[in-house]
């Protein structure tokens, strides 16, 4: 996951920073942190992992590369 992926998130969700963090029980700033991260985020691997969980919840979808994606993204499925 990297930060270009949490903030294509948050976008497809309607979320702020704020919202994230509350939903994944992580820190604003740590948030903020991983947000405007260039590439990989980094971190702790449960802290990413609350993020992911709590993104994927609400039916993000990470996109690695491949058939269906040029590179890394995100897409809106349906909710978990």
């Amino acid at each position: 996951m990297n930060g270009e992926q949490i903030r294509a998130a948050r976008a497809l969700l309607g979320w702020t920073a704020a919202d994230l963090a509350k939903a994944s029980g992580v820190s604003y700033p740590t948030i903020q942190r991983m947000d405007a991260a260039k590439g990989q985020v980094s971190g702790r691997h449960d802290t990413v992992e609350a993020i992911r969980r709590a993104l994927e919840a609400q039916g993000v979808q990470f996109l690695e590369g491949g058939q269906v994606a040029a590179g890394p993204g995100v897409a809106l499925g349906a909710k978990e």
